[in-house]
């Protein structure tokens, strides 16, 4: 419709859709703030892989999207603080992929390894070319035994330098930081971090690498007052979420959990680094952490096992996971559970980061700096503290209200 200004087309937008519940809070939200002068949330990705393609997906997904109808399906926040979806720009992104390095980002996201399920092929050009990142561990030595299209193929040498990834985020204007390498890219989640913390930037960190949950990262950042989310994203409804409001089910109903496991596999180029088991200490810490600190006690190393279990390249992006558990109910009479949870991964997570980058930008403009405590206990699996989700959507929503 153009440029917004003025209370008349506010008005008019109201009679044209009748007044309904959404698009009277939308015209609550933005009264007297015309759009073209509305504050933009300039985010950099460190890593343009399946998950970066779904995040920028679902951007220009729900751009599409906010007036059709009522029920706008997959977001837990439509509107967060006053932020839409669409108030996101990617304005700067880094890979080591030479399939990747050159292009626009909206090309990038689509091309190989990456995998996942594209439901928003549109994705318009963004003007930001994919940079040079640094290559360290993000790239396992045994993913050269398999085929290039499921793989990654890395630039020869170092690649950019960190005075070099510093100027690109400075001068492209970023804000937020989004950590997507790897799992088991121990070095360069704390380059990334480093990065972060020179050119000023907010930093997410989406993988289980304990950047947020270590107290001398997060002394760093709030001493710059920089706001830090993390360790590991949750999934929308995962095997971790899942497994935890189980395990939280079985403590309120009395039941005394014995044992309990859960399998995961799929076929993205994260499963493939996995099958290198020195990469899954951090992984296997932060999945487990998450069940056992909603457990009536604390299970014994023996009795669980939480963590990835193999890699299946047909099934690309799509993680199936097997969750069992033991426990013995009334007069100790023994039961089990048993669930199949099958789900496209990368999705999955991109609506939980959506809502963690526009919490990033509340605390940005409220001046908050260091581990925000509400977003990393309900959005990560290895947050610094560890809560119920039922407690942690509570603190979530008091903190958009800027009550916490």
């Amino acid at each position: 419709m153009g440029v917004y200004s003025g209370d008349w087309l506010w008005e008019l937008q109201i009679n044209e859709y009748r007044g309904n519940k959404y698009i009277s809070y939308y015209f609550e939200l933005i009264w007297g703030t015309p759009m073209a002068d509305k504050d933009r949330i300039k985010i950099a990705i460190a890593g343009v892989g399946n998950c970066a393609s779904s995040l920028l997906q679902g951007i220009e997904y729900y751009r599409n999207r906010k007036c059709e109808n009522l029920d706008i399906i997959g977001l837990m926040h439509l509107d967060l603080g006053g932020y839409l979806p669409s108030d996101i720009d990617v304005v700067a992104a880094f890979d080591i992929d030479k399939r990747k390095i050159g292009k626009d980002v909206s090309e990038a996201i689509f091309s190989l390894p990456n995998c996942t399920t594209i439901f928003c092929p549109d994705v318009p050009k963004t003007g930001v070319e994919v940079k040079m990142g640094r290559v360290l561990d993000g790239c396992s030595e045994h993913l050269m035994n398999y085929p290039e299209d499921c793989r990654f193929l890395p630039v020869e040498g170092e690649g950019a330098t960190k005075e070099e990834i510093v100027n690109t985020l400075q001068n492209s204007g970023a804000e937020i930081l989004i950590n997507y390498m790897p799992v088991g890219s121990e070095e360069a989640a704390r380059f990334y971090a480093e990065c972060a913390l020179e050119a000023n930037c907010a930093f997410i960190n989406s993988m289980p690498v304990f950047i947020a949950s270590n107290p001398e990262w997060a002394k760093r950042f709030e001493d710059r007052k920089l706001p830090i989310i993390g360790d590991d994203i949750k999934s929308q409804l995962g095997a971790t979420i899942v497994h935890r409001t189980l395990a939280d089910l079985f403590r309120k109903r009395g039941v005394k959990v014995e044992r309990t496991y859960q399998l995961n596999t799929g076929g993205n180029t994260d499963f493939l680094n996995m099958l290198n088991r020195s990469r899954l200490a951090s992984k296997k810490t932060s999945k487990t952490e998450a069940v056992q600190s909603v457990l009536a006690e604390r299970l014994e190393n023996g009795n669980i096992h939480v963590g990835p279990s193999d890699y299946v390249s047909w099934q690309k992006d799509n993680k199936v996971c097997f969750l069992r558990i033991e426990g013995k109910l009334f007069g100790d009479v023994p039961m089990n559970l048993e669930v199949r949870l099958s789900v496209e991964d990368s999705p999955n997570s991109a609506g939980v980061v959506i809502d963690a980058i526009r919490c990033c930008k509340l605390a940005l403009n409220r001046g908050k700096g260091g581990i925000l405590y509400p977003p990393s206990a309900y959005f990560m699996k290895h947050p610094p503290e560890q809560y119920p989700d039922d407690e942690a959507y509570r603190m979530i929503e008091e903190f958009i209200a800027g009550n916490r």
